[in-house]
């Protein structure tokens, strides 16, 4: 182990995540460790009729989460290549995937490729009582450095062990009311203000209330960013 990654193990194990802000900056410096580009971090919904990805903390581009869309998030946290704590992590490099059982498709392996998610690693989290599943991708296959890769999970296991109020769903910090998160959540899935308003049974005017005061609430300058907010947080 070198001196870098000496120093962030120490700093993980004497002190414990206190906001939203240090979980970011601990799960970037994790990519950073592991020579990964891009870190996101999924718990897996069972409630719908196919498993679903909460994004719960991501740098992965608010355009690429659409395109690919959480279907996909989910299949990728729990395909055969996610590593559980103590097995050998391995790679989904995304131009092979359509031969991996078919569980991903070429036009999905294609897409991965072209929006920098090459090598795709998948390991599991487990933060008390729950499990969650953090994706370590880079734009080349070989990029990434399998022992620190193993290192890293375990760092990440115990770090979000003590600061789980971050990270679950229950206690997540969410300042939208459920009509701000329902106008949040349609406009999301591509609905027109018109649509959502058919939707929820109340007038265009009264949705674009609700979304102008969810933009203000994350204090975003827009609804892209508001929505981008609320999916990296898991609230939407």
């Amino acid at each position: 182990m070198n001196k870098a990654a000496a120093s962030s193990e120490a700093d993980t194990l004497k002190g414990h995540l206190t906001s939203r802000g240090e979980l970011t900056g601990f799960l970037m410096n994790a990519a950073a460790n592991t020579g990964a580009d891009s870190y996101m971090l999924v718990a897996i919904s069972h409630g719908e009729a196919r498993n679903q990805a909460r994004i719960v903390a991501s740098n992965w581009k608010f355009d690429v989460i659409e395109l690919i869309g959480r279907q996909l998030i989910a299949t990728l946290a729990q395909g055969p290549w996610t590593a559980t704590p103590g097995m050998r992590p391995s790679a989904l490099i995304s131009a092979a995937a359509p031969g991996t059982g078919a569980l991903i498709n070429g036009e999905e392996a294609k897409l991965l490729t072209v929006l920098g998610h090459a090598e795709i690693y998948s390991l599991t989290l487990n933060v008390g009582s729950q499990r969650f599943f953090i994706l370590f991708s880079s734009e080349q296959p070989g990029q990434i450095d399998l022992a620190a890769l193993a290192r890293t999970q375990m760092e990440c296991c115990y770090a979000l062990s003590r600061a789980a109020h971050l990270v679950t769903g229950d206690t997540a910090q969410d300042p939208l009311s459920d009509r701000e998160r329902e106008c949040l959540f349609w406009v999301s899935e591509g609905k027109t203000t018109d649509e959502v308003a058919v939707i929820l049974g109340v007038s265009s005017n009264t949705v674009n209330s609700y979304i102008t005061h969810a933009i203000q609430k994350f204090s975003a300058s827009n609804r892209a960013m508001a929505i981008a907010t609320a999916i990296r947080s898991g609230i939407i």
